[in-house]
């Protein structure tokens, strides 16, 4: 038995350690947390200054039995999970449940996972840092009260199954109130006014007019002035400039220069950098400081020098300008500057060379460049032409890296300008002046709101990525794609022929992975700023997120600071509880063309639906879900009445009834007793008989069997969890050894032995007869299944000894229920 137990967070981390540690040294992993507050209920005493009632999870009960048994015997436990306020809560958790002695444990924390940097860790041991702990525990209790006592009022006054949260709801009014600007946006246009010169030796020179004008009449004034009008170089001006290196990465700028570089989500970004963190590439992932140890700034300047020379070599030294920043992290960077390709998994190496580039980068000379500007005068217009360009004199860490920007640079007009003087003449080849729009701000990506979220100080490190997460996963907000419209725009150009004018066809508006509100998303948004305003202030938000910061610096007391959010907080939710009306999100769309009656779009039980009628009238209401794409906000009377047209036939196939109908999962069409989706791009009232049957017949085909196994039909298909084949009722999951689109016959019975072998393992009693067995669960647990019915059962039931009778009268229980 190891003399030293060391518990770390993940497997792939206790592997990694593993190696750098001698035999003396026994690594394990607590598999993240291991307690925290219960599910069923709130868990906090209230009446007790909060005190949380944390309890094992299910999960990790047996994972706890197995620390315990390993701490017991060891004379030494190094508690080394991450250095911030989660890791801290983990290792807090882990010295408690365990039962461990003061003298028996050491805390340690490194935010690398080298041999040098585990080995000075184990060289300089501290002890639980009880304000880190308690910056955690004022997070975890405050957002489970806010969740756990505002959820029950959107269920009386929403929609039943609705939750909320702190920083997701403010997340969720961002997006929101985005949407409400763009959908209230009126374009107005102007004339941007281009010209092409030719120089005395011939050279072209692109200039644009250094003011937009306001509407048609004034371009043409303007372009009619300068017809046959000779031009002046009015000014030449040239002067050097630079361009500073970025520096390195933090969470979330490697999450929004992942998303702009290698279109990665945020939540796919965390979890490749955990990954090349935990196998010891880089260093934390979870970060707000750029800072660069002097060790880092030692290897990345001989690592410039070696590739690039001395001239492109510059130390820096990056300020942190987070003022919540939390721990004394470095910034994201490789462990080692010398590997580049440290990786096989393509995606790890896409995102570690994303972050060996900023890093290098950041420690490599300014760029030098030489920016000119050309003033174009003529006597005819007030108005003078501007050509601009840059010429990059020393390219420095541009010769590395570059970073992007979110910004629309369509509009750049910095070029390549030909030699000129001052007094020069030039002649215009054409001179044009095209409308253009005025546009809304965007739609906010993933990477854009993680900005915005921290530019407001909501949110940590740590929270981006959940946060996202849980907003789509509540489905108030969507991640989609935006066809571009079409408008036309005017265009006049003046050239040796005269002037003509045109008109151009512009598409605009086309928007990719964007976040979009769902309806219910609006609907929850406006009554939580109606009612709960200071929860959903942004100042209160980020103000929350600097008094944890406060705690965890040792500056101010938990539980104080839990009272006198309290205090506020739960008399307005008995407020709102009591007096606040129902939110519908109702709107009139006008009167049903034939009954007369009232038709309104609002929220009902189970989404955005059109009502026509009175809720009072003595005739009942009709009903019709909202198409996935229709919104409350925006749909037409006409639309609505489209609605109530399904389910329609719509022709027939091989003499059954084609169906066209709307069900929980989108649009269908239905054949016999198959239900086909319809593309999402596709308006089901649109799809023709001809439609339907190509998507019935590519159904078909991709039902028909491969093969049969046993006397029995072997199909295939491609579900939520990845490609399968169906036998005998049951799905068997096709991993990439195989070939899915050439399966052999040995393939399939090679896939169907397995599964059955380990169906057959998995249960521990099986009536056949009665169609009622007992299987074994993935956490311990045992669960009794009859037909479609589940039910788990309580650890202390004798599985092996129940009878058929008692199965029965268990399930006949269950029914019941």
């Amino acid at each position: 038995m190891a003399k030293n137990l060391v518990i770390v967070e993940s497997p792939a981390k206790a592997k990694t350690i593993e190696k750098y540690l001698g035999k003396d040294y026994e690594v394990l992993s607590s598999f993240g947390h291991i307690a925290d507050l219960p599910k069923k209920d709130m868990g906090i005493d209230l009446n007790n200054h909060f005190q949380p009632k944390y309890e094992i999870s299910a999960d990790k009960k047996d994972v706890v039995k197995n620390l315990k048994q390993k701490a017991q015997k060891a004379e030494m436990v190094w508690l080394a999970s991450d250095e911030d306020r989660e890791g801290e809560a983990i290792a807090w958790h882990l010295y408690n449940q365990l039962n461990l002695k003061k003298e028996q444990t050491k805390r340690i924390v490194f935010h690398e996972i080298t041999k040098n940097a585990i080995l000075k860790a184990i060289e300089n041991p501290r002890q639980i840092d009880e304000n880190l702990v308690n910056a955690q525990q004022a997070r975890r209790v405050l957002d489970r009260i806010v969740g756990f006592e505002m959820s029950p009022v959107l269920w009386k006054k929403v929609k039943p199954g609705l939750s909320a949260g702190r920083v997701q709801s403010v997340a969720v009014r961002l997006i929101v109130e985005r949407e409400k600007e763009i959908n209230q946006f009126k374009p107005e246009s102007t004339f941007r006014v281009t010209a092409q010169f030719l120089t005395n030796e011939n050279k072209k020179l692109k200039a644009v007019l250094n003011k937009e004008l306001a509407d048609k009449k004034a371009a043409n004034l303007l372009i009619t002035a300068c017809e046959g009008k000779t031009f002046e170089i009015d000014a030449v001006e040239t002067k050097p400039a630079k361009r500073t290196p970025s520096a390195p990465f933090t969470t979330s700028t490697l999450q929004q220069e992942a998303a702009r570089k290698l279109g990665m989500s945020v939540s796919r970004t965390m979890r490749l950098a955990q990954q090349l963190y935990e196998a010891g590439h880089i260093t934390y992932m979870r970060t707000d400081s750029v800072n660069l140890s002097q060790e880092a700034l030692n290897a990345s300047q001989e690592m410039v020098k070696a590739t690039y020379g001395e001239k492109y070599a510059k130390t820096r030294v990056f300020t942190n300008k987070s003022k919540g920043a939390q721990e004394a992290h470095e910034a994201i960077r490789p462990t080692n500057f010398n590997a580049q390709n440290p990786v096989s998994d393509a995606s790890q190496l896409r995102l570690y060379q994303l972050i060996w580039k900023r890093t290098v980068a950041s420690q490599m000379a300014d760029a030098e460049l030489e920016k000119t500007q050309i003033d174009i005068k003529t006597n005819a217009i007030q108005e003078k032409f501007v050509a601009k360009g840059e010429v990059i004199i020393f390219d420095g860490f541009l010769k590395l890296y570059q970073e992007s920007s979110d910004e629309d640079s369509e509009n750049s007009d910095s070029d390549l300008l030909p030699k000129v003087s001052k007094g020069e003449y030039v002649t215009y080849e054409h001179i044009s002046a095209t409308e253009k729009f005025s546009r809304p701000q965007p739609r906010y990506s993933e990477a854009a709101l993680v900005k915005k979220l921290e530019e407001l100080g909501i949110g940590r490190p740590s929270t981006y990525a959940p946060t996202l997460s849980t907003i789509q996963a509540r489905e108030y907000v969507a991640i989609l794609d935006k066809d571009p419209q079409e408008r036309t725009i005017v265009k006049m150009v003046l050239d040796k022929k005269g002037l003509s004018e045109t008109t151009d066809k512009e598409f605009f508006g086309a928007e990719r992975k964007k976040f979009f509100p769902t309806d219910i998303g609006i609907v929850v948004n406006d009554f939580l700023t109606e009612h709960f305003s200071n929860i959903l202030d942004y100042h209160f938000t980020a103000k929350v997120e600097e008094e944890f910061d406060e705690i965890a610096e040792g500056k101010m007391n938990w539980t104080n600071m839990m009272h006198d959010f309290y205090n506020d907080f739960h008399p307005t939710i008995q407020n709102v509880a009591e007096h606040a009306e129902r939110a519908k999100g109702e709107r009139l769309l006008g009167k049903h063309p034939i009954s007369g009656k009232n038709v309104y779009a609002k929220i009902g039980r189970f989404g955005a639906m059109i009502q026509v009628g009175e809720n009072e009238d003595e005739e009942k209401p009709q009903f019709a879900s909202l198409l996935k794409s229709q919104q409350l906000a925006n749909v037409t009377l006409e639309e609505a009445m489209q609605l109530f047209e399904l389910p329609k036939v719509i022709g027939q196939h091989n003499n059954q009834d084609i169906t066209i109908g709307v069900g929980r999962f989108g649009p269908y069409v239905k054949y016999h007793e198959s239900y086909i989706s319809i593309p999402k791009d596709k308006n089901p009232h649109e799809v023709t008989v001809e439609e339907a049957t190509q998507l019935i017949e590519e159904k078909l085909k991709a039902d028909a069997p491969i093969s049969t196994y046993d006397g029995m039909e072997v199909t295939k298909g491609k579900g939520r969890f990845g490609p399968f084949i169906k036998w005998n009722n049951m799905f068997i999951n096709v991993n990439k050894k195989y070939d899915f689109d050439a399966l052999s016959q040995q393939d399939i019975k090679e896939l169907i032995e397995e599964k059955i072998k380990k169906e057959s393992e998995r249960v521990v009693q099986n009536w056949e007869a009665d169609n009622i067995r007992i299987e074994k669960a993935r956490w311990g647990r045992h669960t009794l299944l009859s037909g479609k019915i589940k039910m788990e059962l309580a650890k202390e039931v004798d599985v092996k000894n129940m009878t058929l009778e008692q199965a029965k009268a268990l399930l006949k229980t269950k029914q019941k229920k």
